[in-house]
Parts: structure tokens; C-alpha cells; sequence
């Protein structure tokens, strides 16, 4: 067995590239922190990633000065949420009144959002990010997280580091090294991923397409559709089953301007299934280790808020940890600290996502067709209601602010 290398000692080691790993990497190292982030991927590049980038994201770009530079790449902006019911439409949400700068949800795919703030960082001295280096476990002493065990393109290594944050997923290699115990909360739906080229003169769609027991949901990429298809869980064998055809026709009676495009779709292997998770750690925290995002909170597809949830974890906990760090003084109690302010406002997200998988679970089970229910068509005629469901998913129930400074 080949003895592990040893790095140079590093203040904050991040396990994770995605959108919390990243976040927090760039503000620590903006703060003159030593951040090194280990990505076990070569590149950002996978479809499983989400697109959105919301009004409160959007805002701490715009506060740390990145808000132009960010919105110069190639995207499309949804500021009105809209839901087809059978064969009526409504919206849910209007954006264009939030109190922030962007009012509307920028649509990037997550690999273009990565790897700007990956070269923003990289302006930093004290910033390293490690690609293809996947962390495999835990260097600890007496209790206490003091590093990271990772393999790498030229072996395995160690890396000493102070403070050791895993934002490494819903699969996380930190969570599960440290014994943190996971709450499952239990989800009736996977999703079904796949791509159908896009034509200019499409329709925008903020939320999808309910019918005949199935949800569909158009993410506009520009020159394609990212297409989410919401399915009961455990149920993509049976589909299999039924044939690729009958597979495509369902599409089509829930979305029939895709009629002339579903062909495209012309194997299971263009089809991947996305199992969804909700659930949370009772404990986000060791000695010397911290979990954000997704990691500490797998949360589900629904509102597309998951990216904006584990960014604003990443600032709350630059906010909180940044003045220990830079003092040498960081305490178990301050990694305490940010479950303690942030669970909160992630288990009731989580409780509306739950109570949203409740809804999807009745109409999956109703494979006829659909008719707009009553109560939602008087919902969305009740003056405010668009702007508080707006608020909701734009903000999340609470938005972050800057208040880091950078090194001078």
C-alpha cells in the first residue's frame, strides 16, 4: 500500500465543488484565508445539476461585485413562475417586485455558474482548488477532524487542515467518515432527466406541465430543453417495460408542442433516473468538521431552491466562522453555531417540499386527465399571492448578505 503524501498545512480543506464548496471557498479566500477545495471530477460538467440561479443569489453577486460579470454568460431569465393544469395556465409567482437588483431567475447551466466563480477565486493567493482529487476519508485525532485522506492523479494524500467542510452531496464521504447520523424524511417521486432540442419560438415555462398523472418540467438551456419527468418512486422499471414509444406519447399528451421532437429520445440511455432524497443530519458538526448543503440537507427538486439553500448555507458560514479563522480561535461551539442559525429556515423548506410531495403523490396516482382545482385558480386571483409565493422562491425564507470583508 503507497504511503499517503502530505500537503502543506491548509487553514479551511473543502470537500466538494459544487455550489456551497465553491461559494464558501471564494469567500474565505477573498478574507486572505488558506482554502483549498478538492473536487473528485476533472471538470463541473454534469447534467444532474440544477440551472436556477435566484433573485438572493443574484443579490450577494451583485454585493460582492461579480453581479455584471456573471450575467455577461449566455442565459435566459424567468420572471413569472407559470404552471399548465390540463389545459389551463397559471401563475404562481411573480418575480418582477422582489426588493432586489435581478428580478427574475437566471437559467445557467450549473458548469458555466462553477467555473466563473472558480476563476474569481482563483484571483485569491490563498485559494486552491484541486480537481480530480477525491476525498476518501478523515484524518482524526482523539476525536477531533485535523484533515483529509484523499486520492489523487499521482497517489493517495494527506491533507492538514484546522477546519475540514463537507459539501460533498447527498453521498458524502464526510459525513458518513465522522458517524453523523442522517434523518430520512421519505419522498414518493424520482425524477427522469433528458434533453429535447429547442426551438425559439417555444413557450417558456417557469414550473411545468401536470396532466394525465405525470409532471413535466422544461428547463430552458438555450438551444435545448432540460427535461425534468416527475415519476412514482420506483417506478422507472415499469415504464421501461411499457417501451420507449409509449414513453415518447406520454410526453406528448402532456406537452404536445413536443410532438415533433420526441424522437429524439431514441434510447433508455438518453433517459437517467435521478432518485430523489429529502433529509437532514441532527448533528451538521464534529470536532474540526463542519457539513453544508446538501451534505447536511438533501433537499428535493421541487422549486428548483436547493442551489439557493446550500449558497446561502456557504455565506451564513463564512459570516460566522471567517473572524475565528483568521484568530486561530475557531471552537466546536462556532461550528454549532451555523446549524444552529440556519436549521430553522432549512427544515421548513424541507416541511413545504414534503407537503409539496404529498400533492405531486395525488396527482401520480390519477393517471385520467386533469382539470385546474378551485381552490389554486382562486389562490392566484387573491391580491399578494403571487408576490409572497415570488418571495419564497426568489429569497428563501432567509436570504444572506455579505459581511465578510476582503483581505487588505
Amino acid at each position: 500500500m503507497a504511503v499517503p503524501l502530505t500537503t502543506p498545512q491548509t487553514t479551511t480543506c473543502i470537500i466538494g465543488g459544487g455550489p456551497a464548496g465553491m461559494m464558501l471557498g471564494y469567500l474565505l479566500a477573498r478574507s486572505g484565508i488558506h482554502v483549498t477545495v478538492l473536487e473528485k471530477h476533472n471538470d463541473f460538467f454534469r447534467d444532474f445539476r440544477g440551472d436556477t440561479i435566484h433573485p438572493s443569489t443574484l443579490e450577494l453577486m451583485y454585493e460582492l461585485d461579480l453581479f455584471d460579470k456573471l450575467l455577461a454568460i449566455r442565459h435566459s431569465e424567468i420572471d413569472h413562475a407559470t404552471v399548465t393544469i390540463g389545459d389551463r395556465t397559471v401563475t404562481l409567482a411573480n418575480l418582477t417586485h422582489l426588493p432586489t437588483h435581478a428580478k427574475f431567475v437566471a437559467l445557467m447551466p450549473q458548469w458555466d455558474f462553477l467555473n466563473f466563480l472558480a476563476a474569481e477565486a482563483a484571483q485569491f493567493p490563498t485559494f486552491t482548488l484541486r480537481m480530480g482529487w477525491e476525498a476518501t476519508g478523515l484524518i482524526q485525532q482523539n476525536g477531533v477532524t485535523t484533515g483529509v485522506l484523499a486520492n489523487t492523479p499521482e497517489g493517495p494524500v494527506e491533507i492538514p487542515a484546522t477546519l475540514t467542510v463537507g459539501c460533498d452531496g447527498r453521498h458524502a464521504t464526510s459525513r458518513d467518515a465522522a458517524h453523523l447520523h442522517v434523518i430520512d424524511e421519505g419522498v414518493p417521486i424520482d425524477v427522469l432527466w433528458l434533453r429535447l432540442s429547442r426551438k425559439p419560438s417555444d413557450t417558456e415555462s417557469g414550473l411545468g406541465y401536470v396532466n394525465y398523472g405525470r409532471l413535466i418540467v422544461l428547463i430552458n438551456r438555450i438551444d435545448y430543453f432540460q427535461v425534468a419527468y416527475i415519476i412514482a418512486k420506483g417506478s422507472f422499471t415499469q415504464i421501461q417495460q411499457q417501451g420507449l414509444e409509449a414513453f415518447q406519447q406520454s410526453i406528448v399528451r402532456i406537452v404536445p408542442f413536443l410532438a415533433d421532437r420526441v424522437h429524439e429520445i431514441d434510447s433508455w440511455d438518453k433517459v437517467k433516473l435521478l432518485t430523489v432524497q429529502v433529509n437532514h443530519l441532527e448533528r451538521w458538526s464534529s470536532p474540526g468538521l463542519l457539513c453544508i448543503g446538501d451534505a447536511a440537507h438533501a433537499m428535493s427538486p421541487v422549486g428548483g431552491i436547493g442551489i439557493n439553500i446550500a449558497l446561502q448555507d456557504a455565506v451564513a458560514t463564512a459570516n460566522i466562522l471567517t473572524e475565528a479563522l483568521q484568530s486561530n480561535a475557531l471552537t466546536p461551539h462556532h461550528l454549532q453555531q451555523v446549524q444552529h442559525y440556519r436549521e430553522k429556515a432549512v427544515h421548513r423548506t424541507q416541511a413545504f417540499q414534503v407537503f409539496a410531495h404529498s400533492i405531486l403523490n395525488r396527482v401520480l396516482g390519477n393517471p385520467g386527465p386533469i382539470t385546474m382545482p378551485l381552490t389554486l385558480r382562486i389562490l392566484t386571483h387573491i391580491p399578494g399571492f403571487q408576490h409572497l409565493t415570488a418571495r419564497f422562491i426568489g429569497l428563501g425564507l432567509q436570504p444572506q448578505h455579505i459581511k465578510t470583508k476582503p483581505a487588505s
